[in-house]
C-alpha cells in the first residue's frame, strides 16, 4: 500500500532556520560550561586527594578554586569536586536546577575566597565560571526528569561505593605517614569508620590523621545529604496513560490500525502519549535514562502525524530529553527524518505472514511440517479463540502461566509488547492455547477440563501429576490486533516440562484458524540485523559483511538475534524493514542502552525473590493441593 508522505511543514523550515541562525551546535555552550565545570570538579578532587598534588606548582592554582578553604581545604575542596562532577551533567542536559546550584555555588565559593584567603584569583575563577552561566541563562530551561525515591536508593548505593573506592584512595596515598603495614581489610575498615565519622584502626604521623578523617567524613556526609534530599523531596512519577488517554488511542485505532502492526502496542498503559493539535494523530513514548524512546509509527492519520511528531519534539526539548524512535516502518521513518531533520538507520525486519499463501505443504515446510505431526501424535492439541470468548477463570490461568513461564525476573518487551494478557478492553485480541492430558478417560463432571474444580485433576496424580497446577495448559501465544483484519504476536510462553516445538505448533494452529476468524496477516516476531545475517551467510559476501555476521553470531548467545530470524524464516514470511530514528551517532550508544533497559534486556530492578509478593500472586490452586495432600 503506497502512502503519500506529507511534506516538510512550517515547524520543520523553523527548526532548520534556527539552526542556520544558532549555527550547527545550539547546545555547544551549555556543553563547554559542563566540561568547564567537570574539568574545576577533577581539580578539586586531585587537590584534596593527592598530597603530591597539593605540594606542587599546581596546587599553587588549584587550591584558589571554589571549595579550598581554610584549614579544611582538602575535605572542601574533596566536596565541592564531587557537587561539580554532579552538576556538570545537568548542565550538559541543559536543566534549570542544575543552573541555579551553580549559579548558587559560584558566588558562594568566591565570597568563601576573599573572606577567609583574600584571594582576588579565587574570585575571579569563580567569576569567569558564573559570568556565561548569566549570559546564556535562557540555555538552561530544560524541565525536571520523571522521578521516585527509587533515585534515592540508587544515589546511595552509587555514591556509598564512590565513596569507598575514593576513601581507599585517600588512605593508601599517605602510606609514607602511616603507622605499620595495615592489611587491605584494615584500611577499609578504616574508611567505612570515617564515612560515619569515627576513628579507625589506622594512624598516622602529625596532622595527616586529622586530615583523612575530615576528608572521609566530608564524603560520608555528602552521600547522606545527597541520599535524604531525593529520598524527602516530592514524588513526580513519570507519565502513563490515562483512562482518556487510552479511549482516545482506541478511537484513533479503530480508525487507522490497520497502518501499522505495532499500533496495539502504543496502548501500554507505561507509556505516555502527545496528541497533534487537531487530536487526530499520536506519539506514544516512554523515559528511560533520559532518553524520550517513542516506538513504531504515530498512531491515527498520516496526514496529522507532523503535528504529533512536532509536540514530541517540543516535550523532549522542554525536558532535554534526547528524542529517539524505535522500530518505525519505511514510511514512518521518512516523516520522522523530514519532519525533525533526524537520521534514521535500518534495524532489522518484521516478518508477516499472508494468511492465504501459508501452507505446510513443499519441501520448504518439511521441518515446520514434521514438528507439528509429531507433537500432535504426542496427545496435544491446540484452540484458538478471541479474548472475550474466554471464562474468566481460563483467563486467569492462562494468565498465571504466562507469568510463571516467562524465565526472566522481569517482563520483556516495549516496542512489540503489550505488557498485559486477559484485559477485559483488549477483547480482540487472539490466544493460542496448547493441551494435553495424560490421565484415563473419565466420567465428564461438567466442568472445564484441567481446570481446579475438576476433581480429575488430582484424582490419579496425587498433587499436580502430570497436569501441573494449570490443568492440561502447556503453552500459550498471545496475539493483539492488526486493524480489522491482522493480528501480531505479543508473547509466548510454554511450559519447561512441555515437548520442544510449542511455538511452531500454535502459530501454525493460529495461521489455519485465521480465516475462520477473518484474519488475513499476521506479524510474527522482528528480527534484528536479519539482512545481514541473511546476506552474510550467502556465496560471496565480503570479508566486512562476514566479520559482522559473525559478531552478530556471537551477540546471540546472549541476546536472540540469530535464533529470532531463523524461527521466524521456518514460515516463509515477507520481510518488512524497520528503522531506528537518532539525532546523531553519538547518541546511538545512549539510545541503544535506554531501548536494552525499555525491552527489559538490562533491568536495575530487584531480583523476583526479593520483591513483595502480592496476596494474590498465587492463585486459590495452591491451596486446593493442600487440601489433596492433607487427605
Amino acid at each position: 500500500m503506497s502512502v503519500e508522505v506529507p511534506g516538510r511543514t512550517e515547524h520543520a523550515r523553523r527548526m532548520v532556520r534556527d539552526s542556520l541562525v544558532r549555527g550547527p551546535r545550539p547546545d555547544a555552550v551549555p556543553a563547554l560550561i559542563a566540561r568547564a565545570c567537570t574539568v574545576v570538579g577533577l581539580l578539586d578532587i586531585a587537590a584534596g586527594v593527592f598530597p603530591r598534588f597539593r605540594n606542587s606548582r599546581m596546587h599553587s592554582a588549584a587550591e584558589v578554586l571554589p571549595g579550598a578553604l581554610g584549614p579544611f581545604a582538602a575535605a572542601l575542596s574533596l566536596s565541592t569536586g564531587v557537587l561539580l562532577l554532579l552538576l556538570a551533567h545537568g548542565l550538559r542536559r541543559r536543566k534549570r536546577r542544575a543552573w541555579r546550584a551553580a549559579v548558587i555555588l559560584l558566588p558562594a565559593g568566591a565570597v568563601a575566597q576573599f573572606a577567609y584567603r583574600h584571594s582576588l584569583i579565587g574570585v575571579a575563577i569563580s567569576l569567569a565560571l558564573l559570568a556565561p552561566l548569566l549570559r546564556h541563562r535562557d540555555e538552561f530551561a530544560a524541565l525536571p526528569d520523571p522521578r521516585s525515591r527509587w533515585r534515592a536508593l540508587a544515589n546511595f548505593v552509587l555514591m556509598g561505593a564512590g565513596s569507598l573506592l575514593l576513601g581507599l584512595v585517600i588512605v593508601s596515598v599517605h602510606a609514607n605517614r602511616m603507622i605499620g603495614d595495615p592489611s587491605l581489610a584494615d584500611r577499609i575498615t578504616h574508611v567505612l569508620y570515617g564515612l560515619f565519622g569515627f576513628q579507625g584502626p589506622l594512624d598516622y604521623t602529625g596532622p595527616t590523621s586529622w586530615t583523612v578523617a575530615v576528608s572521609l567524613g566530608a564524603l560520608g556526609l555528602l552521600t547522606a545529604i545527597t541520599t535524604i534530599y531525593l529520598a524527602l523531596r516530592p514524588e513526580h512519577p513519570a507519565a502513563r496513560l490515562t483512562q482518556d488517554d487510552e479511549t482516545r488511542l482506541r478511537a484513533l485505532l479503530e480508525k487507522h490500525g490497520g497502518r501499522d502492526s505495532l499500533g496495539h502496542f502504543a496502548l501500554r498503559r507505561d507509556k505516555a502519549v502527545v496528541f497533534s493539535p487537531s487530536g487526530k494523530a499520536a506519539v506514544t513514548y516512554r523515559v528511560v535514562s533520559g532518553v524520550m524512546l517513542a516506538s513504531g509509527d504515530p498512531v491515527g492519520d498520516v496526514e496529522a502525524w507532523p503535528g504529533a511528531i512536532e509536540r514530541f519534539m517540543d516535550e523532549a526539548k522542554a525536558h532535554s530529553w534526547t528524542p529517539a524512535v524505535m522500530g518505525c516502518s519505511e514510511t514512518g521513518g521518512e516523516v520522522w527524518t523530514r519532519e525533525t531533520g533526524l537520521d534514521a538507520l535500518e534495524l532489522g525486519d518484521e516478518a508477516v505472514v499472508d494468511v492465504a499463501d501459508f501452507s505446510l505443504a513443499g519441501r520448504a515446510m518439511r521441518n515446520v511440517r514434521q514438528m507439528v505431526k509429531r507433537i500432535e501424535r504426542a496427545g496435544y492439541e491446540t484452540r484458538v479463540r478471541r479474548v472475550r470468548d474466554l471464562s474468566d477463570g481460563e483467563l486467569e490461568r492462562i494468565r498465571r502461566a504466562a507469568e510463571d513461564w516467562r524465565g526472566t525476573d522481569t517482563e520483556r518487551g516495549f516496542s512489540m509488547a503489550l505488557g498485559r494478557v486477559g484485559d477485559p478492553a483488549d477483547g480482540d485480541c487472539l490466544i493460542a492455547t496448547a493441551h494435553k492430558t495424560d490421565r484415563p478417560d473419565e466420567p465428564d463432571t461438567g466442568a472445564e477440563p484441567g481446570s481446579y474444580a475438576d476433581p480429575g485433576a488430582y484424582a490419579h496424580h496425587g498433587t499436580y501429576g502430570a497436569l501441573g497446577p494449570y490443568g492440561d495448559l502447556k503453552a500459550v501465544l498471545h496475539f493483539v490486533p492488526w486493524g480489522t483484519d491482522g493480528v501480531s504476536l505479543d508473547l509466548m510462553r510454554r511450559d519447561r516440562s512441555a515437548d520442544p516445538g510449542m511455538n511452531e505448533l500454535l502459530i501454525v494452529a493460529a495461521l489455519q484458524a485465521a480465516p475462520g476468524l477473518g484474519i488475513k496477516r499476521v506479524s510474527l516476531n522482528f528480527a534484528m540485523f536479519r539482512s545481514a545475517l541473511a546476506r552474510g551467510e550467502k556465496i560471496g559476501a565480503g570479508p566486512v559483511l562476514r566479520v559482522w555476521r559473525s559478531l552478530l553470531v556471537f551477540l546471540s548467545r546472549w541476546f536472540q538475534i540469530e535464533s529470532l530470524y531463523k524461527f521466524n524464516a521456518k514460515f516463509r514470511p515477507r520481510w518488512e524493514p524497520r528503522f531506528v530514528v537518532y539525532g546523531s551517532s553519538r547518541d546511538l550508544p545512549r539510545i541503544g542502552l535506554a531501548a536494552l533497559q525499555a525491552e527489559g534486556f538490562v533491568s536495575l530492578a530487584l531480583p523476583r525473590l526479593l520483591r513483595r509478593r502480592r496476596a494474590a500472586a498465587r492463585p486459590c490452586a495452591h491451596a486446593a493441593a493442600e487440601r489433596v495432600r492433607a487427605a
